[in-house]
């Protein structure tokens, strides 16, 4: 009998999960900017897959594309938090609920959590936990809202990374984790979706403060895009939460200041993982997102 062979990625396809691995797990920061001859000759393909990858980047929001400036990684600000983890309260748990209604399995969830609490470093926490959030919304029953979900958190990481690194919180986090999967195991559709809206809700909490000061989150996430060539960041706003379908808009204030990033084009998006063993570049520093 003849097996069929598992098919070889396209060039272009290897160059953007590469890329994104980078950006997601902090070989990439905020601001860097991306040059196509030298990924290029990173990732041994020529210009022409670099481009491509870019351009379906730019339309997942982790790349911005500027006629002056070239190709960078996305900026992290307080308005894209703000845009980024309203958008996952308003459909991460709904998701998860539907999951948990579903009945199914969430084997996946429980796996990638372990591979969290083990896990050797930061990047490869970020990875496990990325996993274990994606098992929880993937098996919601419909697919566009787990590839809509799927793009917001690739953005997300840009943000969760800067703050995660700035002031661990992985054992807090590890364990809202848990009461989450034992909600969703126990058959609790709502306990477990209030769970997660107050775990993502939480962060946003700690990350813009009351009374936000020069030692909070905020003011470490618009230090770091700063140092990354970011200049305009806006500054950390009061943080609220009055219940379990609150957003952003009431989390973390009032959104209506105007963004300081570009703008991405609304291109294509990419519904693919960052690979474990894409190429890093010579002295990319290990790290990722946890919220």
């Amino acid at each position: 009998m003849t097996s069929v062979p598992t098919p070889i990625p396209s060039r272009t396809q290897f160059v953007l999960e590469g890329i994104k691995h980078r950006i997601l797990t902090g070989g990439l920061s905020p601001g860097q900017a991306l040059v196509e001859s030298e990924l290029a000759a990173q990732f041994g393909v020529s210009k022409t897959p670099v481009r491509e990858a870019l351009k379906t980047l730019a339309g997942t929001g982790l790349v911005v594309m500027s006629q002056y400036k070239g190709v960078t990684v996305r900026r992290v600000d307080a308005d894209m938090a703000r845009e980024v983890y309203d958008v996952r309260l308003l459909l991460e748990p709904e998701a998860l609920r539907r999951t948990v209604l579903s009945g199914a399995s969430l084997t996946a969830a429980r796996e990638a959590l372990e591979r969290a609490d083990g896990a050797a470093d930061t990047a490869e926490r970020s990875l496990a936990n990325r996993a274990f959030h994606r098992a929880l919304y993937a098996p919601c029953g419909n697919p566009l809202l787990g590839r809509m979900l799927d793009e917001v958190r690739d953005q997300a990481a840009l943000v969760s990374a800067v703050a995660w690194a700035a002031q661990p919180s992985w054992d807090r986090e590890a364990g809202e984790h848990r009461e989450i999967l034992r909600l969703a195991l126990a058959g609790d559709a709502d306990g477990a979706a209030d769970a997660l809206h107050a775990h993502i809700a939480s962060f946003v909490a700690r990350a813009y403060p009351p009374e936000a000061g020069a030692g909070d989150l905020a003011a470490a996430i618009e230090h770091h895009a700063a140092d990354s060539g970011d200049h305009a960041a806006a500054p950390g706003a009061t943080a609220e939460r009055a219940g379990a379908h609150t957003t952003v808009a009431a989390v973390a204030g009032d959104p209506a200041a105007p963004a300081a990033v570009d703008t991405p084009a609304a291109d294509t998006t990419a519904d693919t993982a960052g690979t474990p063993g894409a190429p890093r570049p010579a002295g990319a520093a290990e790290g990722g997102a946890v919220a």
